[in-house]
């Protein structure tokens, strides 16, 4: 059976620097502005905030549009740690038959599922004959506008 791979490239972390933004107490408004200076509270270290675990975590390009109603479009960058252990209901990036794909991890009592987010794609079936193996978790999607 195909599947909608959902990957188009891999890359390793490197924190040789830090990425560091300011981060603001108070929320943004949706509405009226409100001034932002007096509300800088700390410095945000990128890396901090969304690697737990560098040497198990990689970047990972998404290619297709099987996982966008939960928000991971096409060209989005997932933060994916390997040393995390898949749970049901957790977001994975699997290897089902030789290929990489992006898709919500379900196990029950009696099945194994890897579901997408998109109703044009049909859930694959892990069975004893699929050759099936959990790569990492997502723990976050950064997208551009």
């Amino acid at each position: 059976m195909k599947i909608d791979s959902s990957i188009d490239a891999i890359f390793e972390v490197e924190q040789k620097t830090k990425v560091i933004c300011p981060l603001f107490t108070c929320g943004v408004s949706a509405g009226f502005p409100s001034p932002a200076d007096d509300h800088v509270d700390r410095k945000l270290d990128l890396n901090e905030l969304l690697i737990q675990n560098p040497v198990a975590t990689f970047f990972v390009r998404v290619a297709g549009d099987s996982m966008m109603d939960a928000g991971i479009n096409h060209g989005d960058i997932l933060v994916v740690d390997r040393s995390l252990e898949a749970a049901s209901g957790k977001i994975v990036i699997a290897i089902v038959n030789g290929e990489l794909t992006v898709k919500r991890f379900v196990q029950n009592h009696t099945s194994c599922q890897l579901v997408a987010a998109n109703s044009a794609y049909p859930p694959v079936e892990i069975t004893e004959d699929t050759d099936f193996s959990v790569w990492g978790v997502v723990t976050s999607v950064i997208h551009q506008f």
